[in-house]
């Protein structure tokens, strides 16, 4: 049985993920916990005014009551909509901190994977992803996948790893990935390097290269490739990447912090569309 938590605010981004998750998970038994975080302030000032005949805390008691019908309803649709006899839909409703609910929840429901969604870039400076996905994958140390709104729903068949072969890559890590090439519709996996100009891997980049190389041709053979790019930016070489080999989905290592920051934490997204349309996978050790 496989437990996967899905943060919901009842928008069509939360829709897309739990749509996604069921349809990657579909010959696999789950259990998917749909949690609404309320905030925080408005639970306390139900608590303080509630029955004080000032009006305040009926008015934000309503409020938090509509948004347990909210999760009722999104958790009905999905029961209607999802008839897989394999998944399981259950309802949290919670206040306080979104990233400490998070990591509560998580801890208490054995969470497997986080799936969220997403908008990708979007607003006049177009930051890649908003700050609750960017606080998950970077705070809370379970395997996070980030669906944006664009994503086509449909199982990977072609994978992209973009890495710098900086970290080694660990019995969790390579489970992880091992996991994603099998739920594919018979997924490969394109192991991406970007170096500028004149740029050589080092002895440690080498091992660590050689050991993900060996355990690949070890277990799958047949779906794996490794391909080396040139280019000063990491976010245009990986868009010329997913374009050229119609990329379905990218796999991140949060422990390789300084390369995720460069894919995801950049500022600015210029003519870069691959944020906005494939899905990416933060597994954490």
């Amino acid at each position: 049985m496989k437990n996967i938590l899905i943060p919901t605010d009842f928008s069509e981004d939360a829709w897309k993920a739990i749509q996604y998750a069921q349809l990657l998970f579909k010959e696999v038994e789950c259990n998917f916990y749909c949690l609404h975080v309320s905030d925080l302030v408005e639970y306390a000032v139900v608590t303080e005014n509630e029955g004080n005949g000032n009006g305040t805390g009926v008015a934000n008691g309503t409020r938090m009551t509509a948004s347990k019908k909210q999760l009722n309803d999104f958790l009905k649709a999905a029961e209607d909509h999802f008839t897989n006899q394999k998944h399981h839909f259950f309802g949290i409703h919670d206040h306080g901190f979104f990233i400490d609910s998070i990591k509560k929840h998580a801890k208490e429901k054995k969470i497997d994977l986080i799936v969220m969604g997403t908008k990708g870039a979007t607003g006049l400076r177009k930051r890649i992803i908003g700050s609750n996905t960017g606080d998950v994958i970077t705070k809370v140390p379970y395997n996070t996948l980030v669906i944006p709104k664009e994503a086509a729903l449909k199982r990977p068949e072609e994978i992209a790893f973009p890495t710098d072969y900086n970290i080694f890559y660990s019995h969790k890590i390579l489970e992880a990935l091992s996991e994603m090439i099998r739920l594919g519709d018979e997924g490969n996996l394109r192991v991406m390097h970007v170096t500028r100009l004149g740029g050589i891997l080092t002895s440690e980049q080498k091992k660590n290269q050689e050991y993900l190389h060996d355990f690949l041709m070890e277990s799958f053979p047949e779906n794996n490739s490794f391909h080396t790019l040139t280019n000063k930016s990491v976010n245009a070489a990986i868009q010329c990447f997913v374009e050229s080999r119609d990329i379905d989905m990218m796999i991140m290592v949060a422990k390789n912090l300084n390369f995720l920051q460069q894919m995801l934490f950049d500022p600015l997204v210029e003519k870069i569309s691959f944020h906005t349309n494939v899905p990416f996978f933060v597994i954490h050790e």
